[in-house]
C-alpha cells in the first residue's frame, strides 16, 4: 500500500532543546515569593528539585506513562517542600514556558511538513512526553509544528508510552488509516522503529540528533532532508 501519512516523533526528531537554566532560575526566583519567608534560593531549588526530577525521568522505564503532577509533587516533597496541587500546577506551567522558549525546530522540518502536505500526505506526531498534554500542545502551536499536523498524540494523553502499542494505535485511529499506509520517523530504535513495525507500519530512524546509532539492518536517514525518498 502506498504511503498516505507520515507520523513523527517530536523531541530530537522535529525539535531539539537547550536546557533553559537562566529562565528556570528566573522562574524559581519568582516562585520563592509563593513559598514563604523561609524559601530556599532559586539555585537550591534548581539543584535539589528540578535536576533530580530530570534524572528520575531519564530512568523511568515503564510502558505506563508517569502521572507527572504526582511525580512533580513527590520531587518537591523529597526536597522538604509540601505544596498544594494548584500551586504546583502554576509552578509547572511557568517552568514549561521556559522549555517552550528553549525549543528549536530542526532546520528544514517545517518546509518538509509543508511539502508532504502539499503532495497530499497527512502528517502527525506520536511522541512520549509525560508533561500535561495542554502544555505540550501549547508548545507545538507556538513553534509552528501543530499547524502542520493532522494528528498530535502525546503519551501523557494516552497513559501509555511507546513502544507500547496504544500511542501508535491512537494516532492511526485519528488518521483513519491502516498501519500499512503510514511511515513512522523518529530518533530511537525501540520506540520509533521496533514499536511502529510491531503494529504494521513502515519506519525509519533519523540519526541527525539521535543519542545512539541504530544497529545494522535498521533503516535510517542522516537527516529529515532524506525522508522523501522513503515515500
Amino acid at each position: 500500500m502506498r504511503t498516505q501519512a507520515v507520523l513523527f516523533d517530536y523531541g530530537l526528531t522535529l525539535v531539539s532543546f537547550d536546557y533553559p537554566t537562566p529562565c528556570l532560575l528566573e522562574t524559581l526566583d519568582q516562585v520563592r515569593a509563593w513559598l514563604g519567608p523561609e524559601a530556599p534560593t532559586a539555585e537550591w531549588l534548581l539543584f535539589h528539585v528540578l535536576h533530580p526530577l530530570e534524572a528520575d525521568l531519564e530512568g523511568f522505564g515503564s510502558d505506563d506513562e508517569v502521572d507527572y503532577l504526582d511525580f512533580y509533587q513527590r520531587a518537591w516533597q523529597r526536597a522538604g517542600l509540601k505544596l498544594p496541587a494548584d500551586l504546583l500546577y502554576r509552578i509547572l506551567d511557568l517552568e514549561q514556558q521556559c522549555w517552550d522558549r528553549a525549543v528549536t525546530v530542526v532546520p528544514g522540518a517545517l518546509d518538509l511538513l509543508d511539502r508532504l502536505r502539499a503532495n497530499g500526505l497527512r502528517t502527525g506526531i506520536c511522541s512520549n512526553a509525560p508533561f500535561p498534554p495542554e502544555m505540550m500542545l501549547r508548545q507545538t502551536r507556538a513553534n509552528g509544528v501543530a499547524a502542520r499536523m493532522d494528528v498530535i498524540v502525546f503519551s501523557s494523553a494516552i497513559g501509555r508510552r511507546k513502544p507500547a502499542p496504544e500511542p501508535y494505535l491512537a494516532a492511526l485511529g485519528e488518521l483513519g488509516l491502516p498501519a500499512t499506509a503510514v511511515l513512522f520517523v523518529g530518533d530511537r530504535v525501540r520506540e520509533d522503529y521496533e514499536g511502529p513495525v510491531n503494529v504494521g507500519m513502515r519506519a525509519v530512524v533519523c540519526t541527525a540528533l539521535t543519542r545512539s546509532a541504530p544497529q545494522p539492518g535498521v533503516p535510517s536517514i542522516k537527516s529529515l532532508a532524506e525522508l522523501e525518498r522513503y515515500l
